[in-house]
């Protein structure tokens, strides 16, 4: 259930995903209680090394992806409250004035299409701007929004899409005083998050202040300087940090919702979701991927059909040898050719292969927690319990209690 009103003379049929970002925004522990889900995301997988595999050295100047390094100092943060029984859950999405309307749709199109197993939808998604005013999008033409800053006050979700009208977020600049004043009025412990450079909003009002992020990699160097206090990471698609989170430029805010639907109702109305939607459930890697490089290697060869190859076999153990000799590269090449392909190792994306498969083992069968880690190639219990604390901050009988109740 979504609500938004658009006028105005706009154009035909509407942009696309339009422009890429300009200059900037202004330019044309383990808790048997913690949310799955709630650490570091982006396709998060743990620090160590997956079953029958060896890790390759780590490249120089590389950071690891998110959730891939040594386990966090602090526990995941636990996520918001569920809202009330019998109510749904309400997300505001601030509509600024520079929005373009791609990002501004997103989350009324994505969280519109999760629904329960009878088709009831899960999901309140309501357009609304700071003053309750309309605003000019990118495109040219005007959206009405359906509520003001109240909206935000009562939602249990606020979400905040890119602006291109605000270019003195990019040099430190303040907020308007209508929109500090609209996020003054947001609910503790109402879930936060900004699509690609809405990051600079939630930055500039201080709420990323010491807390890891992602915004577009085109700005994430202007974006580090800007604010500094802020542990940018321009190589993820998004970042889970529990009650804020944040995703990449552009079509990675579709990944953010899809993670967040299947954070909050598992991976079956995720898929669904994303299956209405015409789009992956997930991506493979993160915005390394997309970065420009300098001179890129002409490369003939891909890892796509050894990937493909290895999707069935994740019951088995896969060694770093097997997969570059099956595509037919050096160990050196492959793992060279597979990062720049995917954004992380061919260690690091197997285990989030098989932490995903294991999750929806969990999610949509009663099987043993012995047998689902056979299943997914982890080989033991502990083995699983392991990577599913590293990664999301909870056990599997912890994860499947939140899915299945009745089967925990």
């Amino acid at each position: 259930m979504s609500e938004m009103r658009m006028t105005g003379p706009g154009p035909g049929p509407g942009p696309g995903p339009g422009p890429g970002p300009g200059p900037g925004p202004g330019s044309g522990g383990d808790r048997d209680g913690a949310a799955p889900g709630a650490g570091l995301g982006g396709r998060a997988v743990p620090g160590s090394t997956a079953p029958g595999t060896a890790e390759a050295p780590a490249e120089p100047g590389t950071a690891a992806p998110a959730g891939t390094a040594e386990a966090p100092a602090e526990p995941p943060v636990e996520a918001p409250a569920a809202p009330p029984a019998g109510r749904l859950h309400r997300i505001a999405v601030l509509a600024l004035p520079g929005v373009p309307p791609f990002e501004l749709g997103m989350p009324s199109r994505v969280f519109g299409s999760a629904m329960d197993a009878e088709g009831r939808p899960l999901y309140e998604v309501t357009v609304c701007t700071a003053d309750g005013a309309p605003v000019l999008t990118d495109a040219g033409f005007t959206v009405q929004p359906a509520a003001g800053p109240e909206a935000m006050a009562a939602a249990d979700t606020v979400i905040v899409p890119p602006t291109h009208a605000m270019p003195e977020l990019g040099r430190g600049g303040p907020l308007p005083p209508e929109v500090t004043a609209a996020i003054a009025g947001i609910r503790p412990g109402t879930r936060l998050v900004s699509i690609c450079t809405g990051s600079y909003v939630l930055a500039a009002a201080g709420l990323l202040d010491g807390r890891p992020a992602t915004t577009h990699w085109h700005l994430a160097p202007e974006f580090r300087r800007t604010y500094p206090t802020v542990k940018v990471d321009e190589e993820v698609l998004f970042v889970d940090d529990g009650d804020v989170l944040t995703s990449a430029g552009v079509a990675a805010g579709v990944d953010l919702c899809l993670h967040m639907i299947r954070r909050d109702h598992g991976a079956a109305v995720a898929n669904r979701a994303a299956r209405i939607c015409v789009v992956p459930p997930w991506r493979d890697g993160g915005q390394a991927q997309y970065i420009d490089r300098p001179v890129p290697e002409p490369t003939v060869a891909t890892t796509t059909a050894t990937r493909a190859w290895a999707l069935e076999r994740l019951d088995t153990p896969l060694s770093l040898a097997e997969l570059a000799d099956h595509a037919r590269m050096s160990l050196r090449t492959f793992t060279r050719r597979f990062r720049d392909e995917v954004g992380m190792t061919p260690v690091q994306w197997l285990t989030a292969q098989r932490l995903e498969l294991a999750r929806q083992l969990l999610e949509t069968t009663d099987l043993p927690v012995d047998l689902v880690a056979h299943r997914a190639g982890f080989g033991s219990a502990g083995s699983l319990r392991q990577h599913m604390r590293a990664a999301f901050g909870v056990s599997p009988i912890a994860y499947r209690r939140t899915f299945q109740p009745a089967a925990a």
